[in-house]
C-alpha cells in the first residue's frame, strides 16, 4: 500500500443526510433514520409485500434524492437511483478536494466503484416495458454487465476522467477494496482517484433477493430491527446510499494545500472457507493482513467500525476475530450504520467517511439501539459518542458469499 495515498475529498449520500456535513451531524450523535417500509413501488420499502413477493418491514432510505441529486430530464429517464447518487456523490467528493481537475492530465484521473445489486430499478423498468410495449420499447443497455459497469463508467465519462476505471463486486466489502485500489493506482501513477461505492436495490426484484439469503431483519419496529452484538439480533435492515472519496498522492496535495482528511495505510481482503471445510473463517486472517500491510500494533488502533451484521453466528466471528487480534474489549468498536442500515456496495466507502470525519473531531459515533451482550467481549460504544484521540482507524466489511476486507486509516496530521 502506497504510504502517500490520501483522502482529499468526500462525497456521501445516506438515508441520514445527503451531504458530507448532513451526514456527519446525524452519525456522530446516533440518529435513528431507519423507518418502516412504504409499499412495493416505493424506494422506501415493500410494506407486506404482494402476495408472493418477501415483505421488507424497515429500510433506510433516501427520501430526498431529487433534492440532493438533480439530473437534467433528458438524463432522468434512462438513469437509475444507483447511478443518481453515484454521479452526485462523485461531483460533492470532486468538489470538496478542490482539486485542480483540468490540471491533472486526463490519463491521470482514474475510477474505482464497488458495484453490487444496483441497477435493478432500471432493469425492473426495462421488464416492465418489454412486457407491456414489446422489444422495441426496451433499452440496449439492459445486460448485468451494464448495471454493474454504468456508474463508473459514466463517472468517467461526466468528470473527463480517461485514466484507468474499474468496477469491483464484492458485496458490502466492495467499498475498501475500491480504496485500497486507489491507493495501488496512486503508487503506479494516477495522479487522482475517484474511489467508492453506491448501491439501492429497494425495488421488489432486490428485496427478493436479499429475501433468499435470511438475513434480514424481520422486525417491524425501526429502534428494534438491526441490533448486532445483541441477543435479540434478528438480521439487518437494508438501505440505500453510498460514498465517493478522492484519493490523491500526498506529495501533490500537501503542495497545493489541499485537506487531508487521511491516509490509506494498509488493506487486506480474504475469503471465507466454503461451509463444512473445517477451517476458520477469513476474517481475522485479513484483520492481521491489514495491519502488517500498515505497519501498525494492534495497541496502536484507536476504534474499529465493525461490519455488524446483525446475525448471531456473524456477529459471533467479527465479535471473536476483534477479541482475537486486541484482546477482550481492547479497543473501541462502534458501527454506526445501525442507524441507516447496511448499504451493500454503498456501506463500506459510507463507514471510511465516517472513521475519517471521525478522526477529524476526535468524536467516535455512537452504535445505536443495541445494547451489547457480554459474551462477545467488545467495548462498544453505545448510547452516546465518545471523545477520543483517533489516529488510527480499522475499517472492516464482509459481503454477502465469504468476502471479508479490512483497511487501515491513519492521520495525515
Amino acid at each position: 500500500m502506497s504510504a502517500g495515498a490520501v483522502v482529499t475529498g468526500i462525497g456521501v449520500i445516506a438515508p441520514n443526510g445527503t451531504d458530507a456535513q448532513g451526514f456527519w451531524a446525524a452519525t456522530r450523535i446516533g440518529k435513528n433514520a431507519l423507518v418502516p417500509s412504504a409499499g412495493p413501488g416505493s424506494p422506501a420499502g415493500s410494506g407486506a409485500g404482494r402476495a408472493g413477493e418477501p415483505a421488507t418491514v424497515v429500510e433506510g432510505a433516501i427520501h430526498d434524492l431529487e433534492a440532493a441529486a438533480p439530473l437534467p430530464g433528458g438524463v432522468a429517464s434512462y438513469t437509475d437511483r444507483t447511478t443518481r447518487i453515484a454521479l452526485a456523490t462523485a461531483a460533492q467528493a470532486l468538489a470538496d478536494s478542490r482539486a485542480d481537475i483540468d490540471a491533472v492530465p486526463a490519463d491521470r484521473r482514474a475510477v474505482v466503484t464497488a458495484v453490487g445489486a444496483g441497477g435493478t430499478g432500471f432493469g425492473e423498468r426495462q421488464l416492465r416495458a418489454l412486457w407491456t410495449d414489446g422489444p422495441a420499447h426496451v433499452s440496449a443497455y439492459t445486460s448485468a454487465a451494464w448495471f454493474y459497469a454504468v456508474d463508473s463508467g459514466r463517472i468517467s465519462v461526466g468528470h473527463d476522467l480517461r485514466g484507468p476505471v474499474g468496477a469491483l463486486s464484492t458485496g458490502q466489502a466492495g467499498g475498501l477494496d475500491a480504496l485500497a485500489r486507489a491507493g495501488l493506482l496512486v503508487r503506479r501513477g494516477s495522479a487522482l482517484v475517484l474511489a467508492g461505492g453506491v448501491d439501492a436495490s429497494l425495488t421488489p426484484l432486490g428485496r427478493a433477493a436479499r429475501h433468499t439469503t435470511g438475513l434480514v431483519s424481520a422486525e417491524h419496529r425501526p429502534e428494534r430491527a438491526y441490533l448486532p452484538f445483541d441477543r435479540a439480533a434478528c438480521g439487518h435492515v437494508p438501505g440505500e446510499g453510498g460514498a465517493f472519496l478522492v484519493v490523491e498522492d500526498e506529495g501533490t496535495a500537501r503542495a497545493r494545500g489541499a485537506r487531508l482528511y487521511g491516509r490509506i495505510a494498509g488493506h487486506a481482503a480474504t475469503l471465507d472457507p466454503r461451509p463444512g471445510a473445517g477451517r476458520a473463517p477469513g476474517l481475522r486472517r485479513a484483520v492481521e493482513l491489514a495491519l502488517a500491510e500498515a505497519r501498525c500494533r494492534p495497541a496502536e488502533v484507536d476504534v474499529v467500525f465493525a461490519d455488524a451484521a446483525g446475525s448471531r453466528h456473524l456477529d459471533r466471528v467479527e465479535a471473536d476475530a476483534l477479541a482475537d487480534v486486541f484482546g477482550p474489549l481492547g479497543v473501541p468498536v462502534t458501527a454506526p450504520k445501525t442507524a441507516f442500515g447496511r448499504l451493500g456496495a454503498g456501506g463500506a466507502s459510507v463507514d471510511v467517511v465516517a472513521a475519517l470525519l471521525c478522526m477529524a473531531e476526535g468524536l467516535v459515533p455512537p452504535t445505536t439501539n443495541t445494547g451489547p451482550a457480554p459474551e462477545y467481549r467488545l467495548d462498544l460504544v453505545v448510547g452516546s459518542p465518545r471523545a477520543a484521540r483517533v489516529r488510527t482507524a480499522l475499517v472492516v466489511a464482509r459481503g454477502h458469499g465469504g468476502f471479508n476486507s479490512a483497511l487501515v486509516l491513519r492521520s495525515a496530521g
